[in-house]
């Protein structure tokens, strides 16, 4: 069975979990097809953005238990867990990871739940549309365990310490609503893909170049590096986009007050 899909339209990849009869969990099988979409998408140079989704009635319900029983049965599992499989990653760290590693804005369109695995996911997108009453959590402690699939990566971008804190030792659901006061929800929206579509719709219509350049950017001033270094990037970064054939065309478009050619 497909676990996830992608469609690419007008330079948007529409990549949707399809595994909506277990509320899009995560299973060994579903966590490869996520990846395999992400690293699919990194090398493609016709994207400009990612609209990334799920069907059913929750975006992903977090790990399917039942199906890493056999992992948590006994042993150790050191091996299994530490191997770097993904660069600095493991496989379900890649998960989340993939998506900060595809070049272009990637939008999450969140709704029902994101717990776990789900939430993780959630946060490896650029930029999250939650519908009303979603419900989110760092489900791990339920089962005495800690976020591994890139949460504590991900979390201390969006959110404060305490936050974090708070729902990774008690694994309490907090509502899309608390999430945009705490920081790992962008805006609500009733039809949060609706919404998505409009931000990625948006976003194919600017510089492909300029985009990408700007992911890659934001990258290195979230990064542990020096002030100097950042002011450094960014007059490298708009160096090689001054001049060039997407920002020519775009000055152009602006100045005929039409719509740019990429």
């Amino acid at each position: 069975m497909s676990r996830v899909d992608t469609q690419i339209r007008d330079h948007v990849a529409h990549v949707t979990l399809t595994r909506a009869d277990k509320m899009n969990a995560v299973d060994p099988e579903m966590a490869e097809a996520i990846v395999a979409a992400g690293e699919a998408l990194k090398g493609n140079e016709e994207i400009r953005a990612v609209l990334l989704s799920a069907e059913g009635k929750g975006f992903c319900a977090g790990l399917d238990v039942a199906s890493f029983g056999q992992h948590a049965s006994g042993g150790d599992q050191t091996d299994r867990i530490v191997a770097r499989t993904h660069g600095p990653s493991n496989l379900m760290q890649q998960v989340a990871m993939v998506w900060r590693e595809v070049p272009v804005p990637v939008i999450a369109a969140v709704h029902g739940v994101a717990f776990g695995a789900g939430f993780q996911l959630a946060l490896g997108a650029d930029v999250r549309i939650a519908a009303p009453g979603t419900k989110f959590a760092v489900m791990e402690a339920k089962w005495g365990l800690v976020p591994d699939m890139g949460g504590m990566v991900l979390m201390p971008k969006l959110m404060r310490s305490d936050v974090i804190r708070l729902m990774t030792y008690t694994a309490e659901p907090v509502s899309a609503e608390k999430g945009v006061d705490w920081g790992f929800v962008t805006e609500i929206a009733e039809d949060p893909h609706a919404r998505a579509l409009e931000i990625v719709t948006a976003i194919a219509q600017k510089s492909p170049s300029g985009t990408r350049l700007a992911k890659s950017l934001i990258a290195v001033a979230e990064s542990n590096v020096s002030e100097a270094e950042v002011l450094m990037a960014e007059s490298v970064e708009q160096a090689k986009l001054i001049g060039g054939k997407h920002q020519q065309e775009i000055v152009m478009a602006n100045m005929q007050k039409r719509a740019p050619n990429f």
